[in-house]
């Protein structure tokens, strides 16, 4: 089963969903907002973990038909899809057979997985545990009594185990430095990963390892030049006997800068010349537990609690923040990388991540600003990866609703001067090229994007009191309006990403009071999005596994599901706002039903307990926010307000306490717990700081400084927030 999700109910089970019920996640270790992650790898997609062979639509297929791995590897993705840079690098194998035997796969047994934690028993009976630092990794491997142990670390390894998956090292070269140690530097996609090992294996033998053969005596080798046709694999071998329970440690330092600050990180983070695994678990543990007692909440059953849990943690794995680290440029500062779903994560985890950590989320402003001053535009996503393939298609103007955020919540560190010049400048590039001249683009989803970031911009230009170039920007924000169809109320007929008009409807403009009026004003708009999340409708066949072929050589459902215009129900994410577009027609019941459906049927506490790809903790943190009764709209310093799924919470911002109460809570249990659909609850009235709330939203400002957001709960809709709209750039008396 690519899911362990119980069948979906009520109002949920109208929804349809085009990709796998499963998370592409892996339960390898893993650093908060860390550099490295470190997991047993069988070569599956698209972690390296799992059984599962590439899957874009659908149930996925299987790759193997149990847990299995031929070793353990570093840097890998977390709840992508297709980007085809799958990392898993210096495959680090414990084996009690002959070299000739790497890469068999060896079944998992009695995996357990904790922050910061991953271990599992081969069938060889060798039991093995990773941990990981910031910037390193430990292994340590527990041998059955053997002739000859070996660790065998494969410095040539990259990729997934899928047609077109494998990475190649386009230069390398590794030295054996003796008495345990060993460095080394492979260029991957036009990047240096530089490692630092040192082992923990007296008497033990170290070699050097070409083509599944011993190196004696050679200490180097050199690969200036390397073809996938001419590549032989190659690495490093420690062997020796072992004795019953004997544990062998190696600890691995990474850089982008070199072998010698790989050595640096080791030394840092875990000194040199001892072991240090239950060390540095001890410390990634205690950094976990750092962010998750910033957020606290009471009540709620255990499922629903672990399901939050498991969300926070989710939301925190990446991006990857390698300080001092990158490559590109020489100075230190900020620089961050894996921000490969931009167009979803800009939306809930940015938010989230600013709000738990406002330093980080200022280093993340700080290294795109940086990646624009360097390659000339802001990234739409960024991996471990050299090259101008930055997602264009996906989104444009992305940045800019974080960098607006960030400038209203005044986040420190940042030269917003500097930071106005490339936001103006990178409006102009790639599809801003057309929208300039013409005041529309397709893929029409851009025309939105970048009459949002000419928004966004605006705010930046005018707070510096630039107001002559913030009237310029606020002109052309307008030209959202371009993208829309009078007559539908829709988007114009275009092609979409991974979606059709109806999901990208409706986005959360800057000016929802003219885009209710575009559709006709509030009851039709309503109606619009009735239909779009099925109320009334019948329940929705789901698609199957490929080739989604029936009797008449038709694709089984998945025509069917794309002309239902429906939701798609946290499965993707071109529409995970939509449900608070309610909010600002005033039926803030609505929402309610909605957010209270998702949380309800489409997670759980299971393998595969995710409605679809969680794409780097996009929908993670989609799951944290809703479950507290806040959404972020992103750009626009504001956070709508929701009926809560606990009776309390509280977040802990910047040293300020946001507390969340409610009046007239009830425990609902989610679909995994029970069989029976539970009835929502809607705010009957908020306050906040003892004042009452009449509109359903507060401002990311109120949210940082924190307060107290007093909640009544009831089991029927009332007048609450229907005449107080959240505000719009036509309607600044809301502001």
């Amino acid at each position: 089963m690519a899911t362990d999700l119980p069948d979906p109910q009520g109002l949920a089970a109208t929804w349809w969903w085009p990709k796998a019920q499963v998370g592409n996640t892996h339960p390898g270790a893993s650093y908060p907002l860390g550099m490295v992650s470190a997991c047993a790898y069988s070569g599956a997609y698209p972690t390296g973990y799992g059984v599962y062979r590439i899957s874009t639509e659908g149930q996925p297929t299987p790759l193997y038909d149990r847990q299995q791995a031929s070793g353990f590897t570093h840097f890998q993705q977390s709840g992508t899809g297709a980007i085809r840079k799958y990392y898993n690098y210096f495959r680090v194998t414990p084996m009690i057979e002959p070299l000739d035997s790497l890469g068999t796969l060896w079944q998992l047994h009695d995996e357990v997985a904790e922050p910061g934690y991953y271990a599992a028993t081969l069938d060889t009976g060798i039991r093995c545990e990773v941990t990981v630092g910031a910037k390193t990794a430990v292994h340590r491997y527990t041998f059955p009594e053997a002739r000859s142990g070996r660790v065998v670390v494969d410095f040539s390894y990259g990729g997934l185990a899928i047609e077109h998956g494998r990475t190649v090292p386009l230069r390398a070269h590794m030295q054996s430095l003796g008495h345990g140690q060993a460095e080394g530097t492979i260029v991957m996609e036009g990047v240096p990963l530089s490692v630092f090992i040192e082992a923990d294996t007296p008497d033990w033998r170290q070699l050097l390892w070409y083509d599944r053969r011993l190196v004696d005596g050679g200490t180097r080798l050199d690969f200036d030049y390397i073809r996938r046709t001419t590549l032989r694999p190659f690495g490093l071998i420690f062997m020796g006997p072992a004795l019953a329970g004997q544990t062998v440690e190696l600890k691995m330092g990474f850089s982008l800068r070199g072998t010698e600050q790989a050595r640096a990180n080791v030394e840092d983070e875990l000194g040199l010349g001892r072991t240090r695994f239950d060390k540095c678990r001890s410390r990634t543990r205690k950094k976990w537990s750092s962010y998750f007692d910033q957020v606290k909440v009471d009540g709620g059953t255990d499922a629903r609690r672990t399901v939050f849990a498991t969300s926070l943690y989710h939301s925190l794995i990446k991006p990857c923040f390698g300080d001092d680290e990158s490559p590109f440029w020489p100075t230190s500062g900020a620089f961050v990388f894996d921000i490969c779903t931009m167009w979803d994560i800009y939306k809930t985890q940015i938010p989230l991540i600013t709000a738990l950590a406002p330093k980080r989320g200022a280093a993340l402003l700080e290294s795109l600003i940086r990646v624009c001053e360097e390659e000339g535009n802001f990234p739409i996503g960024y991996r471990m990866a050299k090259g101008a393939d930055r997602f264009f298609r996906q989104g444009s103007a992305l940045a800019h609703t974080a960098l607006a955020d960030g400038y209203l919540l005044g986040l420190d560190g940042i030269d917003w001067d500097w930071a106005l010049v490339h936001m103006q400048d990178d409006l102009r590039r790639v599809y801003g090229e057309d929208f300039l001249e013409k005041d529309i683009v397709h893929p029409i989803t851009h025309t939105l994007d970048l009459a949002y970031g000419y928004h966004c911009t605006a705010v930046i230009a005018r707070g510096l009191g630039d107001r002559r170039l913030a009237d310029e920007l606020e002109q052309r924000a307008r030209y959202w309006v371009n993208a829309f169809e009078p007559a539908s109320g829709l988007l114009k007929k275009s092609t979409y990403y991974e979606g059709g008009r109806w999901n990208y409807s409706f986005r959360l403009l800057h000016d929802m009071a003219a885009r209710i009026e575009l559709a006709g004003g509030d009851d039709r708009f309503v109606a619009m999005l009735d239909s779009f999340f099925g109320y009334g409708k019948d329940p929705v066949r789901q698609l199957g596994t490929p080739p989604f072929a029936d009797v008449d050589g038709n694709r089984d459902g998945y025509g069917e599901g794309l002309g239902l215009h429906r939701f798609e129900g946290l499965n993707n994410e071109p529409d995970m706002e939509a449900p608070w577009a309610y909010h600002y027609a005033g039926r803030p019941d609505r929402t309610a039903e909605i957010v209270h459906a998702a949380l309800t049927h489409q997670f759980a506490p299971t393998r595969g307990g995710l409605p679809g790809n969680d794409d780097s903790g996009a929908l993670s943190s989609w799951y944290v926010w809703a479950s507290l009764g806040l959404f972020p709209v992103a750009g626009q310093n504001l956070f709508l307000v929701n009926a809560p799924a606990f009776a309390t919470a509280s977040l802990e911002i910047g040293g300020n306490e946001f507390l969340i109460e409610t009046v007239g809570h009830r425990e609902t249990p989610i679909s995994s717990e029970t069989g029976t659909p539970q009835a929502p609850q809607f705010v009957q009235s908020a306050t906040f700081n003892g004042k009452p709330l009449d509109g359903g939203f507060i401002t990311g400002n109120e949210l940082h400084g924190g307060g107290r957001l007093q909640i009544e709960l009831g089991p029927e809709p009332s007048a609450w927030a229907t005449k107080v709209r959240p505000p719009s750039v036509s309607d600044r008396s809301h502001g």
